[in-house]
């Protein structure tokens, strides 16, 4: 199913030209439960690697402190509680039967902490072909972009835990048919269920705190006198997006924007550009202008995965995970900031 964004409330070029030279083109990924292949541009699926290319792994190398579910104990209690959700039961039925009941308790209670340590595998986060995100500019020669990291605390910053694969799809001759996963995933808000993508390009104007302050106030005080909100409607789709503009600050002041070193390639110092956007959902109660036309007349889903959150994922308290890459040197680790 094709996923299509209504129009936006209001042409906000039309009161301010000054801002149709700021636009920007941004895919909203749209992501949908699937079976994703190494063919498809996806969330969570399986990756085009090399079998003779090393599968990368974490920093931590810390052993873990409480016991901790691995990817199949996350996968096994979401598939288990999505069917239960997805059944009709009575007024006084229980949602899970008493078996159903135990196996989740089992998932949930984890392993001993006595699992290996050391330096884990990263697990696949997004996988996108080229012809799927015409507004992500690729290094000359790849057309597929691959973003590995560690489902963990140490996905914000510039380290290992968040790594980048660029490459040209037609050099994978032979396929890595079963790829590592960790010993144990530390946060399982982390993992993504397998998604399929139905990208769209989309138009973005700059979040406020980018915009000139003048401007800025010209803005906002129009929009509130039309009682629409400028961050919310009119500027940045909200979503799992690639390229466009960074996400608006949520719980950050603006002004740690100004902070050179979380805002420069940690590699080399150099200028970063806005990648990825990995969102809590696809919509809000604030963005709610923004949710699909083809959605509009469902529910929102059943009250375990919804169509509003199809990864299965939350980013802090429900906030956005920035992933900016290097623009100089696209191979360089990428950094990544919650916003």
């Amino acid at each position: 199913m094709t996923r299509t964004t209504p129009s936006r409330p209001l042409d906000i070029t039309a009161v301010f030209p000054e801002l149709a030279g700021l636009t920007r083109m941004a895919t909203r990924l749209h992501p949908t439960p699937g079976t994703p292949t190494v063919h498809d541009s996806s969330v969570g699926g399986p990756l085009l690697w090399p079998a003779d290319e090393p599968w990368p792994e974490d920093e931590s190398g810390y052993p873990p402190v409480k016991p901790l579910q691995t990817l199949a104990d996350v996968h096994q209690e979401r598939a288990l509680l999505t069917q239960a959700w997805a059944r009709p039961r009575g007024a006084q039925e229980n949602l899970l039967s008493a078996q159903e009941s135990e196996t989740v308790e089992r998932l949930r209670a984890g392993h001993d902490p006595a699992l290996p340590t050391g330096p884990q595998p990263l697990i696949p986060l997004v996988q996108l072909y080229a012809r799927d995100v015409p507004a992500l500019p690729f290094p000359e020669g790849a057309d597929l972009l691959q973003v590995l990291w560690a489902p963990g605390s140490g996905i914000e910053g510039c380290s290992a835990n968040v790594q980048l694969r660029w490459r040209r799809a037609s050099d994978v001759q032979e396929v890595l048919r079963t790829p590592p996963e960790p010993a144990y995933v530390e946060c399982d808000d982390h993992v993504p269920e397998p998604c399929l993508l139905q990208p769209e390009s989309v138009q973005e104007f700059p979040p406020g705190h980018l915009l000139d302050q003048a401007l800025k106030k010209r803005v906002y005080d129009w929009c509130e006198q039309k009682s629409v909100s400028y961050q919310s409607d009119l500027s940045v789709a909200p979503g799992w997006k690639a390229g466009g503009w960074p996400a608006p600050f949520t719980f950050r002041d603006p002004a740690d924007s100004d902070e050179d070193e979380e805002w420069q390639c940690g590699e080399c110092g150099g200028r970063l550009e806005a990648l990825l956007t990995v969102d809590s959902s696809e919509w809000d109660g604030n963005s709610g202008s923004w949710r699909p036309a083809e959605t509009a007349s469902k529910l929102v889903g059943d009250p375990y995965r919804s169509l509003r959150n199809p990864t299965m994922m939350t980013i802090g308290r429900g906030y956005t995970l920035q992933v900016y890459s290097c623009v100089s040197t696209p191979s360089h680790l990428p950094r990544t900031i919650m916003q």
